[in-house]
């Protein structure tokens, strides 16, 4: 399992491993969202369902709240929340519409979380900045996007894909999900130096600070109706996904 509380393990995890365990988050999704012979949306991505081989092999698990839509649907709707506050897309929370662009907005908060070493859930550094995404938003503003780089990996990096990880992150948060690249597109932009990037644009900032999966109320600005309770995510099926 991924792991970025654990002080012993992220000393394991330099950036050329950090690196290859981006890409491979991000060749998994690209697989569910487009190359498989259903397309998935697993609703639930986060870092501790980024399991590790021996290898440092990425490899997506826990599938039990994932839903399977259509070769030709990208999105769906359902009157239960479900999932982990904090990695949720917020057009999600709001009115329970899930596509592949909310997994691409996890998965954009899992790599900031990975070039951090810091969870999203439990993120503060000041009053104008109280979660990763908007410090992360921040820090891109100012012009220091390095200083978001996990200080525990040193001086071992490299300058231009950490700065191109910062950037695709910055674009998989976005608050307009229309605005977020497929994963098609994430895959290429990690991979081509000559790729270009779009600016990003204001990130959506986390409305609950919870770590953990939990039961929750929410209005549907769709309907006008409450939403069923949120599922508590305790009895799903993990299993390993090939890239």
């Amino acid at each position: 399992m991924l792991s970025l509380k654990d002080p012993e393990k992220k000393q394991l995890l330099d950036w050329s491993r950090r690196y290859k365990i981006i890409e491979g988050i991000a060749r998994g999704l690209l697989y569910l969202h487009q190359d498989s012979p259903l397309r998935v949306v697993h609703r639930d991505l986060k870092a501790s369902n980024i399991l590790l081989d021996e290898s440092m092999n990425a490899k997506i698990a826990d599938f039990g709240m994932a839903k399977i839509c259509g070769v030709d649907q990208f999105e769906g709707n359902t009157n239960r929340i479900a999932g982990t506050f904090g990695y949720m897309a917020p057009e999600y929370t709001r009115s329970g519409q899930f596509s592949v662009n909310s997994d691409v907005f996890s998965f954009g908060v899992v790599m900031l979380e990975i070039i951090t070493g810091k969870k999203n859930s439990s993120f503060y550094k000041s009053e104008d900045s109280q979660d990763l995404l908007s410090y992360a938003w921040q820090q891109w503003r100012e012009g220091t996007p390095l200083t978001l780089l996990d200080p525990t990996i040193g001086d071992s990096y490299v300058k231009t894909e950490v700065l191109r990880c910062i950037h695709v992150g910055l674009l998989c948060v976005e608050e307009d999900a229309t605005r977020r690249p497929r994963m098609a597109s994430v895959v290429y932009m990690l991979d081509s130096n000559s790729a270009s990037l779009p600016s990003p644009y204001l990130p959506a900032v986390s409305r609950h600070n919870k770590s953990e999966s939990i039961h929750e109320e929410i209005e549907s600005e769709r309907s006008g109706t409450k939403l069923l309770p949120a599922s508590v995510n305790k009895a799903s099926i993990t299993e390993l996904y090939p890239r």
